[in-house]
């Protein structure tokens, strides 16, 4: 569905990502992985288009679309989170009665049912909720999650967790930025761990390992905890 070949971006004196290649396949859930500062928003931004690299090239499958939720996301704070995702969807472009029926559903599903609370008045965790709805306006095939579980408390994140998998059962394929070890390893597939723009190492839940942890092979791979 998704392939990268050999991308590169600088930022003046700065290579944030450098000949970074990957693919990620239909119905998977692939994470990307690395300390602060190994190129994974970067690339991220690559792939929506928001950045272009300097070198290389980013394919996707004709036809696919996509839903991003980022890192830092940040809505109206004087709208309601129904209200937040009806503006969005007719910034995309949605009719009326279908963005207000998929607003209630989206809501519900990330646990944000309450359609009279400000966004103002939403904290961390419930903005990133937000967030994962939004991405998920018009149905795309590909979503890529940000640190989709930043700010959310321990059951939060099981939720969130949980979400995801039900949205991987469902037929979505889904790029995974987390800092979160555990939670990398609950729900994806597949990822690369990186650093400095570049891949070190090629991670696959369904191969062996050698009897180690998403955890080891990440610390061993990155040379300490950074």
């Amino acid at each position: 569905m998704l392939k990268i070949n050999r991308i590169t971006k600088r930022f003046k004196e700065k290579c944030a990502v450098n000949g970074l290649s990957f693919s990620v396949e239909k119905g998977e859930v692939f994470a990307l992985l690395g300390s602060n500062g190994a190129g994974k928003t970067t690339t991220i931004k690559m792939i929506l288009g928001l950045l272009h690299p300097d070198e290389g090239t980013i394919a996707l499958d004709k036809g696919v679309t996509t839903g991003y939720s980022p890192d830092t996301p940040y809505f109206p704070p004087f709208l309601t989170g129904r209200e937040t995702l009806e503006y969005y969807g007719a910034v995309s472009g949605m009719k009326k009665a279908e963005r207000r029926k998929q607003a209630g559903e989206l809501l519900s599903l990330v646990g944000l049912e309450d359609s009279k609370t400000k966004v103002s008045r939403y904290s961390k965790g419930m903005i990133q909720r937000l967030a994962v709805a939004q991405s998920l306006l018009g149905d795309p095939d590909l979503l890529i999650l940000d640190e989709p579980t930043a700010g959310l408390d321990a059951m939060g994140r099981i939720e969130m967790i949980q979400l995801i998998a039900r949205l991987k059962k469902a037929g979505k394929t889904i790029v995974l930025n987390s800092h979160i070890l555990g939670d990398i390893e609950q729900v994806c597939d597949r990822g690369i761990i990186m650093k400095n723009g570049t891949v070190l190492t090629e991670w696959d839940k369904s191969a062996d390992n050698g009897g180690r942890t998403l955890q080891e092979i990440f610390i061993e791979t990155i040379g300490g905890i950074e």
